[in-house]
């Protein structure tokens, strides 16, 4: 049987996220689990599991890993950036930048769930 493995990495601040990555969090759920039963029938397990950083981590926040792999070198057209976190900002108490994504154009603050199962299912040839 092969694996899917999915690593979320992600600002915590005394068990807080930002409004971003809480975002993120909320997209993950809901693909992980539809993915998990997609792609058993296949033969595919999906592991999942978060990694918290500390604010001296936060370049690789709401990072998102498939198979070690992240999510703009799997998808075409992506590429990772950043821009400033008022969230972020909030919990750290300084000004705070935060990866983003652009897809085709267009910059995603948090991962749209589209997004995590499309690169998913790149990875894991499984949907």
């Amino acid at each position: 049987m092969n694996t899917l493995e999915i690593e979320w990495r992600h600002l915590d601040q005394d068990g807080r996220t930002c409004l971003r990555c809480s975002d993120t969090l909320q997209s993950l759920q809901q693909v992980v689990s539809q993915l998990a039963a997609e792609c058993a029938s296949r033969g595919v397990t999906v592991a999942y599991r978060e990694t918290k950083l500390s604010p001296e981590q936060l370049s690789q926040s709401n990072l998102i890993l498939f198979n070690g792999l992240p999510l703009e070198s799997v998808l075409p057209d992506a590429a990772a950036s950043e821009n400033e976190c008022q969230s972020c900002g909030d919990l750290c108490g300084q000004p705070s930048f935060c990866r983003t994504v652009t897809v085709g154009g267009q910059t995603f603050e948090a991962i749209p769930a589209a997004l995590v199962r499309q690169a998913a299912c790149i990875v894991a040839q499984c949907c």
